[in-house]
């Protein structure tokens, strides 16, 4: 081995540090100076500082994250308080205000008006919003948001459900109400049907009610209030076309019936006078007797004469007529060409 490399070996060994070392260089290094006293307090209190900034600063970014994280919670929560107050307060202006002017007797079951009117009671929660500073008001006001939403979302499908059977019941009602009413026309219908028979007019009109009333039977049954309705509106038509066609055949035969009365009258009064005559024909009555003179002249179709005479009697006096059936008992004068007057 060469003597010569060992020394070179031993000279490229890096020094070993002994505690002695270390200790010399804790007190001032190894060049022998000192570090002051307050460095390692300074040092401690800078590190604190910057622990307490780091805390702080982790505090506040926590923080603002918890009420940005409330805020955005609460406005969520506000947005859906909005939407079910919206679909609320459009059944209560809406439908349900339509179904509020129904009154019992138009429906069915009185009972489903009642049910509305409680519902239409119910007074609505009020509404505050998002209006806290911190997260935990704003936490507090998500709640109540929440139970304020979940209120308009109960009433208003208990509403609806008021109003729907509020709705069904007036229909039920007038749906038979509809019925009732086009059976007792179909009544009337076929009665006049029956009395009507030779008794019109214009007997097309009797048809058209025989047309009407086939039409009203087949939706006697029917579900649907508009057609009945309309079916009965029709039959009804018919039946007063069939009563005008009846009282103008009545009106008809009276006139027809007077104007043959009228007919046969004059007929008769022209073949009793035939061509007679009368005149001069005087009576007077003084006290108890009865003085004067009968002087008729006429031309029957039998012949003419000249009757004339006078007396007097202690009672009364009758002159006889054409006939010799007919006297005067009282003063009396008989025109010409007349019947003797009393």
């Amino acid at each position: 081995m060469n003597p010569e490399n060992e020394i070179d070996k031993t000279e490229a060994l890096e020094p070993v540090e002994t505690a002695a070392a270390n200790v010399a260089e804790a007190r001032g290094g190894v060049d022998g100076r000192k570090r002051p006293k307050w460095l390692l307090p300074l040092i401690a209190v800078v590190c604190a500082v910057v622990l307490v900034v780091a805390g702080v600063v982790g505090w506040n970014m926590y923080r603002g994250a918890k009420l940005a994280e409330a805020k955005e919670a609460c406005a969520t929560a506000a947005d859906g308080v909005r939407s079910q107050a919206n679909e609320y307060n459009a059944l209560l202006n809406g439908d349900a205000a339509d179904a509020a002017a129904v009154k019992a007797e138009q429906v069915k079951d009185a009972k489903t008006v009642e049910s509305l009117g409680k519902e239409l009671k119910a007074s609505a929660p009020e509404y505050e919003g998002c209006v806290a500073e911190d997260a935990k008001g704003l936490d507090a006001a998500t709640v109540k948001l929440g139970e304020q939403a979940d209120w308009y979302k109960t009433h208003e499908q208990s509403l609806s459900k008021a109003v729907k059977a509020v709705t069904e019941s007036k229909a039920a009602k007038t749906l038979e109400t509809a019925k009732t009413n086009l059976t007792a026309k179909l009544d009337e219908a076929a009665k006049l049907l029956t009395d009507s028979d030779g008794k019109v007019q214009d007997n097309t009109t009797r048809e058209t009610l025989t047309n009407a009333i086939d039409a009203a039977t087949r939706l006697k049954d029917a579900n649907d209030a508009t057609k009945i309705d309309k079916a009965r509106k029709t039959l009804e038509d018919a039946i007063n076309g069939v009563n005008a066609s009846v009282q103008a055949k009545t009106d008809a035969d009276a006139q027809a019936a007077a104007a043959a009365a009228a007919a046969a009258q004059v007929q008769a009064q022209s073949t009793y006078s035939g061509g007679s005559s009368y005149s001069g024909n005087t009576y007077r009555r003084t006290g108890g007797s009865t003085s004067g003179s009968n002087t008729y002249r006429g031309t029957t179709s039998g012949g003419s004469g000249l009757n004339s005479g006078s007396g007097s009697t202690g009672g009364s006096t009758t002159r006889p007529n054409l006939n010799g059936a007919y006297g005067c008992t009282e003063d009396c004068y008989v025109p010409p060409n007349n019947l003797i007057q009393h």
